[in-house]
């Protein structure tokens, strides 16, 4: 008996629309489900990831902030595989969003770059080069 993946991850937001835009049409996550949960007025959106993964989309009514800094226990990121971190980089500038410089894992050799969520969830992308 093991574990054989992870299968989703669930995030709230405190903007739905907002954060929808943001996973749906900048990252490119297509929706595999949406609901709307009338008895507790709350969104679920279920997001394909590339590796047959899920990302669950959550809105609740007032949600309290996510502590990020200093960092917390708990979740610290959330980090997807990209082909070419620095196009990434440009995509994201590009629409605003704020991203932190490429930096290089002293340990693999490869390249990643961090930068947030509409609600402040660190988010990771991780350059991992096609072999062949």
């Amino acid at each position: 008996m093991t574990l054989l993946r992870i299968h989703h991850v669930a995030l709230i937001a405190a903007d739905y629309a907002r954060s929808r835009q943001f996973y749906t049409e900048l990252l490119g996550l297509r929706v595999l489900a949406e609901h709307y949960r009338e008895a507790r007025d709350s969104w679920k959106l279920d997001l394909a990831l590339p590796d047959g993964g899920q990302l669950e989309l959550f809105s609740f009514p007032a949600p309290p902030p996510r502590p990020s800094r200093p960092e917390a226990c708990g979740l610290r990121h959330l980090a997807f595989s990209v082909d070419d971190v620095a196009a990434w980089k440009t995509k994201l500038e590009a629409a605003g969003i704020a991203v932190e410089d490429i930096r290089l894992d002293e340990f693999t050799g490869h390249r990643f770059v961090f930068f947030a969520d509409p609600d402040g969830l660190p988010l990771e992308l991780y350059e991992v080069l096609a072999t062949g």
